[in-house]
């Protein structure tokens, strides 16, 4: 038995990118960063903050929620699973793009000023 389970809450680095494909299919990219708090040891060395950068695909019907409704900066509750491509770049060296595949989104910020609440979509 094996399991591709990921669970993310964060923030949005810049605004979606959405593209319509065939048949009008949706699919949003965006890059979510989560960031781990800086500590103190016991013995006074510091241990800094560290951001890690995300990148996330959704299709169909959740790319379009994302397209209407999700902003740089807003926080994010995703749900999905990690998927690893290779691809050669112009020069001919090999490289690796991994991302999260979206299965499920919450979101967690609220805007006033569009009269948003936060929902669950899947």
């Amino acid at each position: 038995m094996s399991v591709n389970k990921v669970i993310l809450i964060g923030n949005v680095g810049k605004d979606p990118e959405v593209r319509h494909l065939d048949r009008n299919m949706a699919v949003a990219n965006i890059v979510l960063a989560t960031t781990e708090r800086g500590y103190t040891l016991q013995n006074g060395t510091q241990v800094p903050e560290r951001t890690e950068w995300h990148n996330v695909v959704m299709w169909g019907g959740l790319a379009e929620v994302v397209e209407k409704y999700v902003h740089k900066g807003d926080k994010l509750f995703i749900e999905g699973k990690i998927r690893t491509t290779t691809y050669e770049d112009q020069t001919g060296i090999r490289r690796y793009r991994t991302e999260i595949l979206a299965e499920n989104m919450e979101m967690l910020s609220y805007r006033q000023a569009n009269n948003q609440q936060s929902g669950a979509v899947k």
